[in-house]
């Protein structure tokens, strides 16, 4: 995963913990859920990206 794409993810994630936390202070449901969702992207990504950074690695290891 490049310095780009984990900068990305976590801007995505801190403003949906943003926006989930405002949703809690406004009580705005709609937010709340946006906010939520945001986050659960952003980490959902960011497990892919190291899943794909592990089997790269494993390749590696047994292609010495």
């Amino acid at each position: 995963m490049s310095f780009t794409d984990k900068a990305k993810n976590k801007v995505e994630e801190l403003s949906g913990t943003a926006k989930e936390r405002i949703g809690d202070m406004t009580d705005n449901e709609r937010m709340r859920a946006e906010g939520a969702s945001e986050q659960g992207e952003a980490r959902a990504r960011k497990a892919g990206e190291n899943v794909k950074d592990a089997g790269r690695d494993a390749k590696d290891a047994f292609g010495r």
